[in-house]
């Protein structure tokens, strides 16, 4: 047995001798104080708590397992039956042979074994500390489950949206990396520029965003007018108009949640890639939506081939795993421009 499931085990045993230990504490107690006798009631409920534990532990783990689970109703009725017979005579013998000839002094009267009023007696009282501790387990057991459960989906959820992250960050850098080396076929003297701001690029992704949930907007923001940069750099005409309408110091959004939106603008925008006209609108509405625009000027026949990537598609996906339904995207042509509207709730800095 590993160190770590021997804990485990300690602490599951730790847990039923407690419980057993305070019940036990409380019955002893409960009844030496009604009849005025704390040896008698040590003594039965010795007897008596010999013979619940087994008991309990035999309907948990063998009967409730085999028969209840399997929907056996009818052989688990009579295997309880007749734990219960069993139990009635082993208790009776050890009160007679080790307490009192009179196997029932609490009713003020000298019973015989077999008497039916005290087999009732015996079994309901079984029944009782039977389903009181089955069903503190049974509840404690569906509590830890259910917690696990939780556990389990969250894990997963990390899982799935760092896989869309990761998605979307080597698709940002192959298409940095190619504008990159079709600037140095060119020898171009921008090359330095563009390497120094990927780095830039690399840190916040590296770095900055690490096992974080949200980031500042406005590191968000640099990060784009970075990535800005480096595009303007391969393009012969480009403007690029970044309108911050608000404060925006204290709110904050996912990591990289717009960069698929910008990198499409640059993709598909312009007449082959050229004389390109983007606008970039931020702004907060009722200080709890945040209310992201982007437009990009392109030409209709173009549309037809274009292809699509990953970046929109995992945007989507990120923003269902964390918002659920809670968030808009819509995309729109207007004349010679393509909109794209995302508005997603405010998280601020408490």
């Amino acid at each position: 047995m590993s160190e770590i499931q021997k804990v485990k085990f300690d602490i599951k045993l730790q847990n039923h001798i407690w419980f057993w230990g305070i019940y036990f504490t409380l019955n002893f107690l409960r009844w030496g104080a009604y009849f005025n006798d704390y040896t008698y009631s040590f003594q039965s409920n010795l007897i008596e708590f010999s013979l619940h534990i087994p008991l309990v532990y035999f309907n948990l783990f063998v009967l409730v397992p085999r028969l209840v689970l399997k929907q056996k109703y009818i052989p688990y009725t009579i295997a309880l039956l007749l734990s219960l017979f069993g139990v009635y005579l082993i208790k009776t013998a050890l009160t007679y042979y080790v307490i009192s000839e009179n196997i029932w002094p609490e009713a003020n009267r000298e019973y015989h074994p077999f008497d039916i009023n005290h087999i009732l007696a015996v079994c309901i009282g079984e029944l009782y500390v039977l389903a009181m501790a089955s069903s503190v387990y049974l509840t404690l057991t569906w509590l830890r489950e259910r917690e696990r459960n939780r556990s389990l989906r969250e894990n997963q959820f990390k899982i799935k949206l760092k896989y869309l992250e990761n998605q979307i960050q080597p698709h940002f850098f192959f298409n940095t990396l190619n504008n990159l080396y079709a600037l140095s076929l060119e020898s171009s003297n921008k090359v330095p520029d563009v390497i120094l701001k990927l780095s830039r690029l690399m840190e916040y992704v590296l770095y900055d965003i690490k096992s974080t949930k949200f980031v500042p907007l406005v590191k968000e923001i640099e990060y784009i007018q970075n990535y800005i940069e480096i595009e303007k750099l391969r393009f012969e005409y480009v403007e690029v108009a970044v309108n911050l309408e608000s404060n925006i110091e204290d709110v904050k959004v996912p990591p990289l949640i717009f960069i698929s939106l910008v990198e499409n603008a640059f993709k598909h925008g312009g007449f082959n890639n050229q004389d390109l006209k983007i606008k970039i609108n931020c702004k907060v509405i009722n200080n709890k939506i945040l209310d992201f625009e982007i437009i990009n000027n392109f030409v209709i026949s173009q549309k037809k081939n274009q292809k699509g990537g990953i970046g929109l598609h995992n945007t989507k996906k990120r923003l269902k795993l964390i918002y659920k339904n809670n968030f808009g995207l819509e995309h729109k042509t207007k004349f010679n421009y393509y909109i794209i509207r995302l508005q997603i709730p405010i998280y601020n800095e408490d």
